[in-house]
């Protein structure tokens, strides 16, 4: 029997420059296949879906970008982890494009396959366990407005700086890092002393 010259990384890597070029709805099974030089049935074999391929493409891409922001929280680092989108986006472009740009919903619409449902889920829990953890830590409590002014420093501002630079297919400026820490360190303080 011979061996598979097509492993599924090299169907989820066809996929994310596809992405990349064209947003996720350019990425059908043709296009990768095309793009690989493989036969459908090969695809197929690996994948029983696009939305199965689409699925594990943006869920590699988040797992990978939130295990800086995790860590980050996890050392008691908040302007790290605040600080670790630019960053991430510097140095992932691609991957960046596809997580920042697109929702969740661009890569599979409707009910995720099932086989994806539980590692969706943990990346949400872990994400929220964050929030709260930081919330905690730095505003004294874990309820909604605490827990809201933590996404707002550590993803709401990061996202609405690095995106244009996302956009426009260049890296954030040293100065994007700069108005993160001023706008994360006025948010703080001020709140600290209320």
């Amino acid at each position: 029997m011979g061996r598979s010259r097509f492993a599924s990384m090299d169907f989820l890597d066809a996929a994310r420059a596809i992405a990349s070029e064209g947003g996720p709805a350019a990425v059908t099974v043709a296009s990768v296949t095309d793009r690989l030089g493989a036969p459908t049935g090969s695809f197929y074999h690996r994948f029983a879906s696009r939305d199965l391929l689409l699925g594990e493409l943006w869920l590699q891409n988040v797992l990978a970008f939130q295990a800086g922001f995790i860590a980050a929280i996890e050392a008691g680092d908040g302007l790290a982890a605040a600080l670790h989108m630019p960053d991430w986006v510097r140095s992932h472009p691609q991957d960046a494009r596809l997580l920042l740009l697109y929702g969740r919903h661009d890569f599979v619409a409707g009910e995720w396959p099932q086989a994806l449902v539980r590692g969706v889920a943990d990346q949400a829990r872990r994400f929220e366990t964050c929030l709260e953890r930081f919330a905690g830590a730095t505003f004294g409590g874990t309820g909604s407005e605490a827990r809201r002014l933590a996404q707002f420093v550590l993803a709401d501002v990061p996202m609405a700086a690095v995106r244009p630079h996302l956009q426009r297919r260049e890296p954030p400026p040293p100065l994007v890092d700069e108005l993160i820490g001023r706008t994360y360190r006025a948010v703080v303080e001020s709140y600290r002393r209320s």
